[in-house]
């Protein structure tokens, strides 16, 4: 089997379900890992998937995936708009990284219509609430598929 792809979670993700349910729904993140444990098993890989509220441990896990896992998917939350040191983190790794969102950042606030991670993703998926997730781990296996068949 190969790496697993790390998906990784920043800050107020944990309260998914209940916080401003109106832009981010009902889903839990738990009910987020449940269908990006089932997408990707379909797909043929397994994930790491993790969460925190702190910079320097989602920078942690972000290194940690230049050796052990084959794509990254993020969703920075708030800390996309704001942390170079998590751009600076993700522009070591030579694998897929993938944007994730669950609202569409464009569609909101000012301040959140660009984020530092875009710097360095491969790609960009939001606005499709947890279903971004799906589409997210469907755009990293597809990158994987085409490196493998390019090698």
């Amino acid at each position: 089997m190969p790496k697993p792809i790390y998906v990784l979670n920043g800050p107020n993700l944990n309260l998914l379900g209940s916080r401003e349910p109106h832009i981010y729904g009902t889903t839990t993140l738990d009910d987020v890992r449940a269908l990006c444990e089932a997408r990707a098993a379909a797909l043929g890989y397994s994930v790491v998937f993790r969460q925190s509220n702190h910079e320097g441990e989602l920078i942690d896990w972000i290194q940690e995936a230049r050796e052990a896992a084959s794509a990254l998917i993020l969703n920075p939350a708030g800390y996309g708009h704001t942390s170079i040191a998590i751009l600076d983190a993700l522009k070591a790794l030579s694998i897929p990284i993938v944007e994730c969102h669950l609202s569409n950042p464009a569609a909101r606030e000012a301040f959140r219509h660009k984020t530092y991670v875009s710097l360095a993703a491969t790609g960009v998926v939001a606005g499709f609430g947890a279903k971004s997730y799906e589409l997210a781990l469907e755009a990293a296996a597809g990158l994987l598929g085409a490196a493998d068949a390019s090698a």
